[in-house]
């Protein structure tokens, strides 16, 4: 009788142990799969900020002017946000409507109207990278609580010295298994810490605020219109 009782508690303690074991790591997963999906969603977030680069990028037609801008908003080549330049630009994104009593009136309203939405854009992508960036790192908190709580070496011998049968001790808690067998498992079961540089999410710029630049936009405007009537003529129609 007080043998039974023995392994009813010892099975008691096992199946605690391994069941908080799993519902922590499971626990974790969830959150890991939840930072995913955010990732994901700032993403596409930055393809739509960079729709709106874009169109800014289509209204200086002439790469020259374009060069200009790149160097204004200190936008490196090898930037994700560079390559929006040379990208198509959906229909799908909103048209802006402008009026003015003359034509450059109205390109340097649209130009300038564009660019703000752009930078509006751009402040709401800064603001979702930046969460994505802090909840990242509490996952990963998170992942190493977990490890260090639950290291599944210790737990394996904390395990292994209660009093069940052997056939459970070797099938389930790794008695007889060679050392490297048993590191072979810790590593299949690790949780490795999220790189938030694999998630691939652009870096936002870092713009100066309107008032800063609206002079050297209108400038660029400008002379986008001085240089290129026709074709401003053409891009309005």
């Amino acid at each position: 009788m007080e043998d039974d009782l023995v392994a009813s508690l010892t099975r008691q303690v096992k199946e605690e142990v391994i069941e908080n074991y799993l519902n922590e790591r499971k626990l974790v997963h969830l959150q890991m799969e939840e930072l995913e999906q955010r990732a994901e969603k700032v993403r596409c977030l930055a393809v739509e900020t960079g729709k709106r680069l874009c169109r800014v990028g289509l209204l200086l037609i002439n790469p020259e002017m374009l060069e200009r801008l790149r160097k204004l908003l200190c936008i490196s080549p090898s930037s994700y946000w560079n390559a929006c330049f040379n990208s198509h630009f959906p229909r799908t994104v909103r048209t802006i409507r402008v009026r003015g009593f003359t034509l450059k009136a109205r390109y340097r309203k649209l130009f300038l109207e564009a660019f703000q939405r752009f930078q509006y854009w751009m402040e709401s992508y800064r603001k979702e990278y930046e969460d994505l960036s802090l909840e990242c790192r509490a996952v990963n908190c998170n992942i190493q609580g977990f490890q260090k709580n639950f290291d599944l070496l210790s737990l394996l011998s904390f395990l292994k010295s209660l009093d069940i049968q052997g056939l459970e001790r070797k099938h389930f808690l790794g008695e007889n298994f060679t050392p490297g067998e048993l590191a072979a498992v810790e590593r299949s079961l690790c949780l490795c810490p999220v790189s938030f540089e694999k998630m691939a999410v652009p870096e936002p710029l870092c713009l100066p605020g309107y008032q800063l630049l609206e002079e050297s936009l209108i400038a660029l405007a400008h002379e986008v219109y001085q240089r290129f009537p026709g074709q401003v003529q053409r891009l309005m129609h």
